[in-house]
């Protein structure tokens, strides 16, 4: 890295997906710039959901303590027809959970994105820029230059090897650019409301979220952190988004559930919901996150979520491009990665919003006998995390690689020092080799060094262990065997994961280790020619 660049990575926007691209680069041991058009972070909530990968990444950054108390399990959700009468179920797995999390929450937004700056403006290598506005960025051979105006009017220009734009749903660089989204068909007016209740109040509001599905008016309830409820309320053909937002209509609608003096209005502002996903990606040196790249109906609850992977998936990569371990056709399995996964999340949430949102009497009808009929085969309803996919493409071991593109699972273990804690807090996250406990971890071991001695990217080796206490650095106990049902479920005797917590391969035998590590560095380094592909089981391998 030369010192003609002020940074590596510039982030623009410090929402909640900037300023969590920003916490990885620096984590990632990158220089970064984040630069945000506002002073502050905005005091309103927004998005008011978020799921278990992305609970991990912020337990990752080590802010779960920081944010617990603004953060609080989801709710199971019931969906109600016109008669009350529930016509589906949504809810969790229960206990334990496979990634160490509850697998969905709701949170203060604000607050979330104030332990999010917080830990920046602790961070060394890390300028932040408020009141600072990027209006054009352009590029040349070595890297990009982000032209800035502050409040004051002053101009500056960043040099930088990477720029992430994370600057929301209108984004100013997209627009710039002339980018196109993909429109997945469903834009529809909605009017979200935050209240706060005052003590004692809403003792008979639903104990769960509830999704009305009424022709005469669709609406949402969820039940928020303390004292926070919300209400999302279709707005109805000839009703002007400006006026249902105001007071007087708010109210009146509210007060199907709540007297004027049990809350306090927070907040009530209009939205149009889409389902849009950008065609690009990336442009040279820039690459789009969040809002920027896809907007997802709210009916699943991963909006946020989805730029949250977005930047656990790209960091990394970049960080490995930028010291010289990966080439630059690793950047462009993000869009390879994310695309479909985003695609996929996005027309699962609009299919939701599909049953929510009917206005035809007819159709509704017709819609609760057939999820009558599904919910009297099926009582417990739908797990949300169901809903939710892997990844299909991209950076993986070949096609039939066992638990190929899944999200490694985090139990709780304990160390040869006997502390105990999710196994993230240990092992961090890096590549890492998890070997089954009673798999021959003498073989993995082998294919570890010889790896290591070829010159193989940095990976860390983890053994599992299921009774006794670790006699290794590398072993932790499981306390329930969640990773090791997990891996025996699919065959797997070891497993690479990457960075992001994804699963490159899985070996069903230990001995096919060496090729499972020599397939995914010759994805990152496909020019390193002097490593020869490890001796097959079929020709006589050890």
């Amino acid at each position: 890295m030369t010192d003609t660049f002020d940074a590596d990575v510039v982030v623009v926007g410090l929402g909640p997906v900037g300023a969590t691209a920003a916490n990885l680069a620096h984590d990632l041991g990158l220089r970064v710039i984040a630069v945000d058009r506002a002073t502050q972070v905005e005091p309103r909530p927004r998005a008011i959901g978020f799921d278990q990968e992305a609970m991990r990444v912020f337990a990752g950054l080590g802010l779960a303590d920081a944010i617990a108390p603004h953060v609080m399990p989801y709710r199971p959700s019931e969906y109600h027809n016109a008669d009350g009468r529930v016509i589906r179920r949504i809810g969790a797995a229960p206990p334990p959970h496979p990634l160490g999390w509850a697998p969905n929450y709701v949170f203060l937004q604000p607050r979330l994105e104030g332990a999010l700056r917080q830990r920046l403006e602790q961070c060394a290598g890390v300028e932040t820029l408020l009141g600072t506005e990027a209006t054009d960025v352009q590029f040349d051979d070595g890297g990009a230059r982000v032209g800035t105006t502050d409040l004051s009017g002053r101009r500056r220009t960043l040099r930088a090897r990477y720029v992430l734009a994370c600057d929301g749903g209108a984004s100013p660089l997209r627009t710039a650019l002339g980018l196109d989204m993909r429109d997945l068909e469903f834009d529809e007016p909605w009017l979200v409301v935050d209240v706060l209740l005052h003590s004692g109040a809403g003792q008979d509001l639903p104990r769960t979220n509830v999704q009305y599905c009424e022709t005469a008016r669709p609406s949402t309830f969820v039940v928020g952190p303390g004292n926070l409820r919300r209400w999302e309320f279709m707005i109805n053909p000839g009703e002007d988004p400006a006026e249902a937002s105001r007071e007087e209509f708010v109210r009146g609608l509210l007060s199907r559930w709540l007297d004027a003096g049990d809350y306090d209005l927070w907040r009530a502002s209009s939205y149009r919901f889409h389902a849009l996903v950008l065609r690009q990606w990336r442009a040279g040196r820039l690459f789009f996150l969040g809002d920027a790249a896809h907007m997802t109906p709210p009916f699943l609850a991963q909006g946020m979520c989805q730029g949250i992977r977005d930047a656990s998936n790209l960091l990394w990569k970049l960080a490995l491009r930028l010291r010289g371990v990966a080439e630059e056709s690793l950047l462009d399995t993000y869009q390879r990665e994310r695309e479909p996964h985003v695609r996929q999340v996005t027309l699962a949430a609009k299919e939701l919003g599909r049953i929510i949102c009917e206005r035809d009497d007819a159709v509704a009808a017709a819609r609760d006998a057939a999820l009558l009929g599904e919910l009297a085969a099926r009582p417990e309803g739908i797990v949300r995390q169901s809903l939710i996919p892997g990844l299909e493409a991209g950076f993986l071991a070949p096609a039939g690689s066992p638990a190929r593109g899944e999200l490694l699972p985090q139990p709780r273990v304990t160390d040869v020092r006997g502390q105990a804690g999710l196994l993230d807090t240990f092992t961090g996250s890096a590549f890492r080799l998890v070997v089954r406990h009673d798999a021959d971890a003498s073989a993995a071991e082998r294919a570890l060094c010889a790896h290591r001695a070829a010159g193989g990217f940095p990976l860390r080796l983890v053994r599992m262990t299921t009774a006794g206490t670790p006699a290794r650095p590398d072993e932790y106990r499981e306390s329930e065997p969640v990773l090791d049902d997990w891996m025996r479920q699919r065959s797997c005797a070891a497993v690479l994961a990457r960075p992001d917590h994804y699963v490159f391969g899985g070996a069903r035998d230990t001995d096919d280790v060496g090729t499972l590590l020599h397939g995914a560095d010759r994805q990152l380094r496909p020019w390193a020619h002097h490593l020869t592909d490890p001796p097959s089981r079929e020709r006589g391998a050890a």
